[in-house]
């Protein structure tokens, strides 16, 4: 689906997005025009969704990081991707996925504080209908984030 040049140039927005197609193609040696058009392609195609900023959030005031494995209550009244879509509209939930093993989903969340983590987890989380046992890891230190 993808050649060696699509993978560089994604490799390089992936580094920096905001990087315009002149200095990408002049990096890469390919044509600026070349880079613009097989940009557009994984656009169209959907292989690159979209265009984003990732921000400090230790600037935010959010500096901590925590994971939360959720249990799914098989009995309840709503399914386990419907549950997953509502845990992911609550504030400070940063991903959802829905996962195989011993737990049913796992959560990447942020907040001001291990409070405010242990808050966002025993109030809003634990009070859906459908979630049963939670654990909850905290991030001590992220190497690598997306």
């Amino acid at each position: 689906m993808l050649d060696d040049k699509d993978l560089a140039i994604l490799k390089e927005l992936r580094k920096d997005a905001r990087r315009s197609t002149k200095a990408i193609a002049k990096d890469l040696a390919i044509p600026r025009a070349t880079v613009h058009e097989r940009i557009k392609r994984m656009l169209d195609k959907g292989i690159i969704k979209g265009f984003t900023a990732v921000p400090d959030y230790a600037k935010l005031g959010e500096p901590v990081t925590a994971f939360v494995l959720v249990s799914f209550l098989p009995n309840s009244t709503v399914s386990q991707r419907q549950l997953a879509q509502q845990i992911a509209g609550i504030d400070g939930v940063q991903e959802v996925h829905v996962v195989s093993g011993e737990h049913d989903i796992l959560l990447k969340v942020r907040g001001s504080s291990m409070e405010s983590i242990g808050s966002l987890v025993i109030d809003k989380i634990r009070a859906i209908p459908g979630v049963g046992r939670t654990l909850t890891m905290a991030s001590f230190a992220t190497i690598k984030d997306l």
